[in-house]
Order: C-alpha cells, then structure tokens, then sequence
C-alpha cells in the first residue's frame, strides 16, 4: 500500500507497533465522543485493530492510514479510505468512505483536513474512484466543516445507533479539494 507525504505529515500503512498510539487514540471518551461502540481499554485490543487494518490492505488493497507529524516522527491518529464492505451504514455497502481520528492534542491544528485533503485527491487521482462517501455525527460540527471544505456534499440524513447522521457524496466529475 502506498504513503502519502503533505508538507507536515506522513500517510503511511498501520504497523503492529502503532498498537499503543491506537490504544491512545480509542480509549479516549472525547476522541471517541461521536463514534458509536466502546472504549477501548487494552493493548491487545489495539493489535486486534491493527490487524483488521493490516487485513484491508490485503483484501481490499487500501484501508486507513497511520498519521505521523514529519516533524516529530510522532503517531497522531490515522485518515484514509476504507472500503466500507463488512457492514451496512445507511442502507449502503460496499462504497469508499473517507474518516480520520486524531490524538486531541492534535486537534484544531489543521492536521485532519491536511491528511483527509491528501486522502480524497488519491481517491480521484490515484484510485480513480467515480465517488466516494463520508458519515458524520451531525452533531460533529468540526468533522462536518472538513468534509464539507472538501466539496463532499450532504446529501441525507440518517439514523444509526441512536444519533441521527450527515451522509456525504462527492462525484469524481466534480472532484476540487479545496
């Protein structure tokens, strides 16, 4: 799978030693405050997270991508694509959706619209996907406005695991990230 480099961070595949920055990263009730499931609360829950991960890149050819500030070498979440093709969101399956997860001492920094700008331009040019989706909380203002400055357009809203939800489209004919 590829990496990506934008000028301050690298995109890289997840690596089994990227288990304790996920644990990080999913034990955290703020990070996790508009994503339905669980806290995590173990390292080998982590592993198991990176293997599912490690096992889209093979299945699918792409899953989501470590994010590391280039400055620091620093494990700061992950973004990416991922084929949603394990479970059904909105009535759909089987679509490319776009997502990111940061460490919130990165937040409000412009690292998640940084690594989710590379994400979407390797969808349309590297992929060559004819559309591609994204899901936010639609209390999720701040993912909303990425995907948004994006040129991702809300085209329903929906209901799932007790909060309702932006769905979100871009068209490959009309792809400009912004």
């Amino acid at each position: 799978m590829d990496s990506l480099e934008t000028s301050r961070l690298l995109l890289r595949p997840v690596l089994p030693e990227d288990a304790p920055g996920i644990l990080a990263l999913d034990s955290d009730p703020e990070v996790l405050r508009y994503v339905p499931g669980l806290l995590m609360s173990t390292l080998a829950e982590a592993a198991a997270t990176v293997d599912y991960i490690r096992r889209q890149y093979e299945q699918n050819g792409i899953g989501r991508w470590a994010v590391v500030r280039r400055d620091t070498q620093e494990f700061i979440g992950w973004c990416g694509l991922k084929l949603m093709n394990d479970h059904v969101v909105n009535g759909r399956t089987n679509y490319y959706d776009i997502g990111y997860r940061l460490l919130r001492a990165h937040w409000g920094q412009g690292y998640a619209t940084e690594a989710a700008r590379a994400s979407f331009r390797y969808a349309f040019e590297q992929m060559q996907l004819p559309e591609l989706h994204a899901t936010a909380m639609r209390a999720n203002r701040a993912s909303c406005r990425i995907l948004e400055q994006l040129g991702l357009e809300k085209q329903a809203e929906f209901e799932q695991d007790g909060a309702l939800w932006h769905w979100y489209t871009k068209l490959a004919e009309t792809t400009n990230p912004g």
